[in-house]
C-alpha cells in the first residue's frame, strides 16, 4: 500500500529536496523501512541502535502520535499520511 510521508526541512537533503515522498508499507515501521531503502540515511537520523525511535523524533499517522497508538506497529490504511516532526527545543531564559 502506498503512503505519503511528509519530510521535515532538515531531512530534505536525503530526498533531493522533496517535501513529500511515496513509500510502501502496511505499518508505520514498514513505511519507514521503505523510506530508508528508497532514500538512504533516514535510519541513523530517526532510530536508536536498538531500533526504537529517537526520543526527539515524533512520528504521526494523520494527526495522531504513533507513540500513543501502537508505535511502529501502527497499521496504515489507504489515504493515511505520515509526518516526521523533529522536536524543537530552546528559547529565551
Amino acid at each position: 500500500m502506498s503512503t505519503k510521508i511528509r519530510i521535515p526541512s532538515p531531512l530534505r537533503q536525503l530526498t533531493g529536496g522533496q517535501a513529500e515522498v511515496e513509500v510502501e508499507g502496511d505499518t508505520v515501521g514498514g513505511a519507514l523501512a521503505d523510506l530508508e531503502l528508497r532514500f538512504p540515511g533516514f535510519q541513523a537520523r530517526l532510530f536508536e541502535a536498538d531500533g526504537s525511535l529517537r526520543h526527539f523524533v515524533n512520528v504521526y499517522r494523520n494527526d495522531e502520535d504513533i507513540r500513543t497508538s501502537g508505535g511502529l506497529e501502527t497499521s496504515l490504511e489507504p489515504q493515511d499520511e505520515i509526518s516526521i516532526v523533529p522536536a524543537v527545543a530552546g528559547g529565551l531564559r
